[in-house]
């Protein structure tokens, strides 16, 4: 082999490394991960209750049961905002925001989650049928629907089941105001949540306390 034969293959070589470490594809552009925004509330001055709570996060659907960050533009597409993501998938992060709900009320002192895996008298789930942001022309409104159960734990009988909706107007198609207008719907739904259960569990309750 000629010396010019191997210059020739040692120049081809260079080219070849040159090009591999020049991407032609473009960069991803950042992903910006969001917590859920929480309004803090005022503990309740009424009685504690006597009973315990566990939350069970809700079943959903394959497409909500995801940290993607939903949204229908039109009629029944549905898809996500890109390069945004929730910290944690929706069926989650609405427990989470039940649990702390619940807590900063104060009249369920004995609180655990399906994490725990303690016993409870009381068990809180259900189905998260939707949890995304919905288009119609220009305007933007989050929409949320739970269809809650309260389960007693040791007979496993349902208590009660009840359907939640909440409707949240958005001041902007922008992705930090969809954000906060989720937090302020999961606001006003765990409120209703907590009211209901209270009711339903003392209820429940009240033959053993007798």
């Amino acid at each position: 082999m000629s010396a010019l034969t191997i210059a020739a293959r040692f120049a081809v070589l260079a080219l070849l490394s040159g090009l591999a470490a020049c991407s032609i594809l473009p960069k991803a552009e950042p992903l910006q991960v969001y917590l859920l925004p929480s309004q803090a509330s005022a503990p309740s001055r009424a009685a504690a209750v006597t009973w315990s709570l566990r939350i069970n996060q809700p079943q959903a659907s394959q497409a909500l049961n995801s940290a993607r960050i939903a949204v229908l533009p039109a009629g029944n597409l549905i898809s996500s905002y890109a390069g945004s993501r929730w910290s944690d998938p929706a069926p989650r992060l609405l427990r989470n925001h039940l649990l702390n709900a619940f807590q900063a009320d104060g009249r369920v002192a004995a609180l655990s989650s399906d994490d725990d895996n303690l016993q409870a008298d009381f068990a809180l789930g259900g189905e998260l049928q939707a949890f995304q942001s919905e288009y119609q022309g220009n305007a933007v409104n989050i929409v949320l629907r739970l269809q809650a159960r309260l389960v007693d734990s040791r007979s496993q009988r349902i208590i009660a089941s009840q359907r939640f909706e909440v409707r949240q107007a958005v001041d902007s198609q922008q992705v930090p105001a969809v954000v906060n207008a989720f937090g302020q719907a999961n606001d006003r739904l765990a409120a209703q949540v907590l009211q209901w259960t209270l009711v339903q569990a003392n209820q429940a309750a009240q033959p053993k306390n007798q």
